[in-house]
C-alpha cells in the first residue's frame, strides 16, 4: 500500500522542483490529495490520508481545495498571538516576537482566490471526517488600514455540504472571515483561538446536530463572533467570547439550540440576538459582560446598536432565558439614546417565550426585561423587581417580581 501519511515539507511537486512548503504550501498540499487520488481510486477502499505540517512559516499562494473525505491535516501549534497590538504600538523593535508562529500559514492569496482552504464536491455522497488541526492561518494585515478588518481574505469555507467535519486547535488572525460552513451535518468546532477577524464563525445555508464549543473567540466590530443560519440541534458552550464583535451570538430562523455555559464580553448591546423565526431555543447559565469600549484606537467605533436594544434581543416563540448573569457597567454618560434606561432581554416578538432567574449587577438603573407590544403570553419570574420590568402596551405576560 502506499503511503498514507504526507509530511509538506518532504513532498515535492513533478515538473516543478522549485515549488516547497514554504514558497507555496498551498500547491504543495493540493499535490498531495491528487496524489491520494490516485492512490485510492477503489470505491470500497479509501481510508483517507494525513497531511502534516510540522513547525514553520509557509506561504500559501494557491487556495487549498479539498475534494476528499477522510482527510486530516495536521499541525503542531495554533501559534496565535495578537496582530491588533503590533499594529498599534509603534515601536516593536525590542519584542521578543511579532507574528504568529506554531504551524503558521501566510495567507497571501496571489491566485485570486479568496479563501486559504475551499471544501467543495459536487455529487453524492457529501464529503465526511475532514479534520483541520493545530495550525495557523494568518491574514497578515487589513486595508485600507490595520483596524478595518476588510481584506476580503477567507480562512476556511466550505460551498457544498459536509458531515462530520472536525475544525480543532486552530489559530486563525486577520481574516476577514474566518470560518464559513455551508450546510453542515455533525459539524465541531472546538478549542480554537479565532481573534481579531472580521468574522469569526458562520454557519450559512443550514445546519443541524453540530457543536461550537470550548473556542477562545473575538470579531470585530464589523462582524459576527458566531453566526448560524436554519440551524437545528446547534449546541454552543464554553465559549469564551470577547469583544468586540457586533454580535457575540447571532441565530436566525434556528430552532431547538442550546446555547449554555458560555462567558460573553462585549461592547455593545445585541450580544445574543435571536432573528427571524426563531423557536424553542435555550439560553442557560452564560455570564454576560457588557463595558464601554478601552482600546483607544477602537474608541470611535460600534455596531450601531442603541441601549434599548438589548444584551439579548427574542425573535420568535417557545424560547427560554433562564439562570444567566447579567453585569453591566458603562458609565451614565456612554449610554444610547442619552437618559435611556437600558434593557437587558428584550422580548421583540413571539409567544410562550420564558424568561427566569436571571440575574442582573448593574451600575445604573436598568430594565432586566422589556416585552414588545405585540409579544404574547410571555412568563417573567424572578428576574427584578417591579420597576425593573416593563411590558409595552398590547403585550400579555405573567410576572413574578424577584422577592
Amino acid at each position: 500500500m502506499p503511503s498514507t501519511i504526507y509530511d509538506v515539507t518532504t513532498w515535492t511537486i513533478s515538473g516543478s522542483p522549485s515549488t516547497t512548503a514554504y514558497t507555496d504550501i498551498g500547491a504543495i498540499v493540493n499535490s498531495i490529495i491528487s496524489d491520494i487520488k490516485t492512490n485510492q481510486p477503489t470505491q470500497a477502499s479509501k481510508p483517507g490520508a494525513v497531511i502534516y505540517i510540522p513547525p514553520g512559516d509557509y506561504s500559501l499562494k494557491t487556495r487549498i481545495v479539498i475534494d476528499i473525505s477522510y482527510l486530516q491535516i495536521k499541525g503542531s501549534g495554533h501559534g496565535f498571538t495578537s496582530s491588533s497590538i503590533r499594529y498599534n504600538s509603534g515601536d516593536t523593535s525590542g519584542w521578543h516576537e511579532i507574528w504568529p508562529g506554531g504551524s503558521r500559514i501566510r495567507v497571501e492569496n496571489t491566485d485570486g482566490n479568496a479563501e486559504a482552504i475551499l471544501i467543495s464536491r459536487s455529487g453524492d455522497p457529501r464529503l465526511s471526517s475532514i479534520e483541520l488541526l493545530d495550525f495557523c492561518l494568518d491574514g497578515l494585515s487589513f486595508t485600507p488600514n490595520q483596524n478595518s478588518y476588510l481584506n476580503g481574505k477567507i480562512g476556511i469555507r466550505s460551498t457544498t455540504a459536509t458531515d462530520s467535519l472536525r475544525i480543532r486547535g486552530l489559530g486563525m488572525i486577520y481574516l476577514e472571515r474566518g470560518i464559513v460552513i455551508t450546510d453542515a451535518d455533525a459539524l465541531h468546532i472546538q478549542g480554537n483561538f479565532l481573534c481579531e477577524n472580521g468574522n469569526c464563525i458562520e454557519l450559512v445555508g443550514s445546519g443541524q446536530a453540530s457543536m461550537v464549543n470550548d473556542n477562545m473567540i473575538g470579531a470585530g466590530y464589523v462582524g459576527f463572533s458566531i453566526y448560524a443560519e436554519n440551524h437545528f440541534g446547534l449546541i454552543v458552550s464554553g465559549n469564551n467570547i470577547f469583544p468586540r464583535g457586533k454580535s457575540s451570538i447571532h441565530l436566525k430562523n434556528s430552532t431547538n439550540n442550546n446555547l449554555s455555559a458560555n462567558r460573553l464580553h462585549a461592547f455593545y448591546s445585541g450580544m445574543i440576538q435571536l432573528e427571524g423565526a426563531c423557536h424553542n431555543n435555550l439560553i442557560g447559565s452564560n455570564h454576560f459582560l457588557r463595558v464601554p469600549e478601552s482600546f483607544p484606537a477602537m474608541t470611535g467605533f460600534s455596531n450601531g446598536l442603541d441601549d434599548l436594544f438589548g444584551l439579548v434581543q427574542l425573535n420568535g416563540s417557545g424560547n427560554t432565558v433562564v439562570g444567566n448573569h447579567f453585569s453591566f457597567d458603562v458609565p451614565s454618560a456612554n449610554i444610547t439614546p442619552s437618559g435611556a434606561t437600558p434593557t437587558m432581554v428584550l422580548v421583540k416578538s413571539g409567544s410562550n417565550n420564558y424568561v427566569a432567574t436571571n440575574h442582573t449587577a448593574a451600575n445604573v438603573a436598568v430594565h432586566t426585561v422589556v416585552l414588545d407590544g405585540s409579544t404574547v403570553n410571555t412568563k417573567v419570574l424572578d428576574c427584578g423587581s417591579t420597576a425593573e420590568f416593563q411590558a409595552l402596551s398590547g403585550a400579555t405576560y405573567g410576572f413574578r417580581a424577584t422577592p
